[in-house]
């Protein structure tokens, strides 16, 4: 174990970026400003993502390069995708530039046009504003998470498919109805007989399709689950998984297209595209809302994530992960 001597970085969590006398005495102890922090991350990157407004103008004085890149991105860069507008205001009176290009097309001034704060940066002459599918997308996004929330509870998983309604649903994964008293039971203790209680599911319509839901267990985002839901469509599946977090997957006509995302989560890279960096930024830390919009989904509430479905099934004894 490396000791912590308070010279340089280590010891800091993330309380520490809001505490500016904490950071002022390991920078006058001989801590880098331009860099240090755990994987390399650089010091004024990690105030702006999760720091204090006073914490990163103080940076900001004693680094190099205020507009310096890591990952494809500036500190500017990740104050804006973070939410922190008062971060973002003390970098760009510290000389950092809101239209610098990065993130294919994404500059931190252009990212901000998709946050709450759509006024944070003045949009200069020549700056392109977002697209009409690009405004469509914001507008949806925030209806999305107003009308689903996110579950209080870990353990869940589910599948949104698109343009497939419930009963199709059910046929295509031969099931049929569940007894009544094997739903009470897992409605009471889903893990009294948690092997009985993986064999049920609930299934609802909404706008655009249905949604594939399990309150305890993981057999709906199983690749058996999603080969056969998404024949001739498209379907975007999770396990909140108590352990791990948040483990996503994407079928399309029965094949599986991508395994073990994170749906919800932060990382994102300069060669993914725009589209794809814009649904990052806007269901970061939403990972139900992201498989309802991947799956194009318009629902009018949160029914389809609770124990009161349009039907519970039975779905027949298989290896649902083939």
């Amino acid at each position: 174990m490396v000791a912590d001597d308070r010279t340089g970085w280590s010891g800091m969590d993330r309380d520490s970026w809001t505490n500016l006398s904490v950071v002022r005495s390991r920078l006058d102890a001989g801590a880098d400003p331009n860099s240090g922090v755990y994987f390399h991350e650089r010091p004024l990157h990690a105030a702006a993502e999760r720091g204090s407004a006073e914490v990163v103008t103080e940076l900001s004085r004693r680094v190099d390069d205020v507009d310096a890149e890591q990952e494809g991105r500036t500190a500017l860069w990740e104050a804006v995708f973070n939410n922190r507008p008062d971060n973002a205001r003390s970098l760009v009176a510290a000389g950092a530039d809101p239209w610098r290009p990065m993130m294919n097309g994404w500059s931190p001034g252009r990212l901000s046009l998709a946050t709450p704060t759509p006024d944070l940066f003045p949009l200069p002459a020549g700056e392109t504003g977002l697209s009409d599918a690009e405004a469509a997308a914001v507008a949806d996004a925030r209806h999305l998470i107003d009308v689903l929330g996110e579950p209080e509870d870990d353990g869940f998983s589910l599948a949104c498919v698109a343009g497939v309604g419930a009963a199709e649903a059910a046929r295509r994964l031969e099931a049929v109805p569940a007894d009544d008293a094997d739903v009470e039971e897992l409605m009471e203790d889903p893990f009294a007989d948690f092997d009985n209680s993986l064999a049920i599911i609930g299934v609802t319509d909404v706008p655009g399709g249905c949604v594939v839901f399990q309150p305890e267990g993981y057999n709906a985002s199983t690749p058996g689950v999603m080969k056969r839901l998404s024949a001739g469509s498209v379907c975007y599946g999770m396990f909140a998984n108590p352990k791990s977090g948040n483990q996503g997957a994407v079928c399309r006509d029965g094949a599986m297209e991508d395994w073990d995302t994170h749906p919800g989560g932060g990382s994102v890279s300069d060669d993914e595209p725009a589209e794809e960096i814009l649904a990052t930024y806007l269901y970061h830390h939403r990972a139900v809302a992201y498989c309802f919009a991947g799956a194009g989904l318009r629902p009018a509430d949160a029914r389809s994530l609770t124990f009161r479905p349009d039907m519970w099934l039975r779905l027949p004894e298989r290896d649902w992960w083939s």
